[in-house]
């Protein structure tokens, strides 16, 4: 008996040795020609040709990482190549880039087309650890975003916001403050740092009501919020990137950023909720207005509560690292632009003249600053733009277009198309003069529609108040030879950093 069961277990086992191959071989050639039908349902549409039917030009996805960070303009030589819409494939999957002005004012301005589900899933943890989780960036759910977004609307109304001149000015000051140091010591400044100090110390003080002094004093929280930048730039764009036991070390440091951000905003915004229910004095801040709108909501579940993390982490990360590359940008561009500082630095003096305290009002003087501010916003997007799904057939440019598609919009690259702007790689202000035809539906640096971004009065009024103290206090130029590419960290920065030797005005 156990001989004739040995002999049934290895006949099993030749059987399955055999078999497992043509199992393989099935599934393979099932796959391919899965591809193969996905590719050529779209094959009628313009883009780069495939290496192959199975793998597509996937490289794009690690082009960045491969060079360094740096950007290399490929969707740029492929939107002049191939027109307003292009498809690219990907394994199973075909992406479309569109440029349309037409298209991106349907898929951006209504809600009937949700986000890139792969995309944003992405974000929602880093490596198991949650992220963004559901917060306003990235909830697929209408329903779920609207009630977020009703609840955080009123502490970012352009009212609530002149409330917050005070801090701004503040934490600018502090800003000139180092400044002043670093120029009596003849020290080179490392402008992008100093901005993210700044800006951190603002989203802190302005929203959760917290003084961390970033200028002064050391903090883990810089680091956290690069090692999660960094960390989702691998998460998104290198699906193996966790199965290699050399990135674990890495995986490790980004899971901890995440935990240190996270436990720190449901510390800030517990604390925040104990000391109303109390009766205590709060900072009539962002974190107040939001925990009052939120009580005005006839149900709060245990998912809201997480959701009002989220968005925490949301704020802490986005609302300093795109206003602080904003500024490092623009204070490069001034640099190499002496006409176009000398201008926007006699707005200023007409306008703000020695006072310390800039007022709202001034702001709304300030044009010509703000002409730069859109300039530079235009060829540096922190966020180079976004993507939607496409359920339904569509029509785009005379281009038929099969419904389940991923669309993605990029304000990066159709700001710098000849076909919407004149000149599109000089860096030119009056672009964006009050008399000046507008750049509908191709400038988008905080997106558009009802998905645009929450923060961006908050964030143009900082970069003014900054920008504006900067100028009127101190002559800063660029040091001779350093890099001057873009970095893609999540966010575009200066890859640089935009080193300056700065002096007094009156020096």
């Amino acid at each position: 008996m156990a001989i004739v069961s040995a002999g049934l277990l290895w006949s099993c086992l030749c059987y399955a040795l055999l078999i497992f191959p043509c199992v393989c071989l099935v599934a393979f050639v099932g796959y391919c020609l899965y591809i193969k039908h996905l590719h050529l349902k779209y094959d009628h549409i313009p883009g780069p040709p495939r290496k192959s039917f199975l793998f597509g030009h996937s490289s794009i996805l690690l082009d960045i990482m491969k060079k360094d960070g740096v950007i290399h303009d490929q969707f740029h030589e492929w939107a002049e190549m191939y027109g307003p819409v292009f498809k690219i494939n990907i394994l199973h999957f075909v992406i479309l880039s569109v440029y349309s002005p037409e298209t991106t004012k349907e898929l951006l301005m209504s809600s009937k087309y949700s986000k890139d589900k792969f995309l944003y899933k992405r974000l929602f943890n880093l490596f198991g650890e949650r992220f963004l989780g559901n917060g306003l960036v990235t909830s697929m759910d209408h329903d779920q975003w609207y009630k977020q977004r009703r609840i955080m609307d009123p502490a970012f109304s352009s009212l609530y916001l002149r409330g917050l001149m005070g801090t701004f000015n503040e934490r600018a000051e502090k800003l000139m403050d180092k400044l002043t140091e670093e120029a009596e010591n003849h020290k080179e400044a490392h402008m992008l740092h100093l901005f993210n100090c700044v800006a951190m110390d603002i989203i802190a003080n302005a929203a959760f009501g917290v003084n961390l002094d970033l200028l002064r004093q050391s903090s883990p929280f810089p680091k956290a919020v690069e090692m999660c930048l960094r960390g989702m730039i691998y998460h998104i764009r290198d699906a193996t990137f966790a199965f290699f036991p050399k990135n674990w070390p890495f995986i490790n440091e980004v899971r901890e950023a995440c935990k240190l951000l996270r436990h720190t905003g449901a510390q800030w915004i517990n604390k925040r909720k104990t000391a109303m229910e109390n009766g205590e004095n709060v900072p009539k801040d962002i974190l107040t207005q939001i925990i009052k709108s939120a009580g005005q909501e006839e149900s709060m579940t245990k998912e809201d509560e997480e959701f009002m993390v989220d968005n925490f982490v949301t704020f802490f990360i986005a609302g300093q690292e795109t206003t602080a590359n904003t500024l490092a940008f623009c204070v490069m561009e001034l640099g190499r632009h002496p006409d176009i500082l000398e201008k926007v630095r006699k707005e200023v003096d007409d306008v703000i003249g020695m006072k310390r305290e800039i007022s709202y009002e001034d702001l709304g003087h300030l044009t010509y600053l703000s002409q730069v501010l859109k300039e530079t916003l235009r060829l540096y997007p922190p966020i180079v733009g976004t993507s939607r799904e496409l359920a339904e057939d569509m029509l785009i440019d005379g281009i038929h277009v099969p419904g389940g598609v991923n669309c993605m919009l990029s304000t990066y690259t159709a700001c710098r198309l000849e076909i919407f702007f004149k000149d599109p790689l000089k860096f030119d202000p009056d672009r964006f003069h009050p008399n000046a035809p507008k750049p509908h539906y191709t400038y988008y640096p905080f997106s558009l529609g009802p998905r645009s971004c929450l923060g961006k009065n908050f964030a143009e009024m900082e970069a003014k108040v900054v920008m504006a103290k900067l100028l009127q206090r101190f002559d800063f130029t660029l040091v001779p030879g350093q890099c001057l590419d873009i970095q893609d960290t999540g966010t575009l920065r200066p890859k640089g950093g935009a080193l300056c030797t700065i002096k007094h005005r009156d020096s």
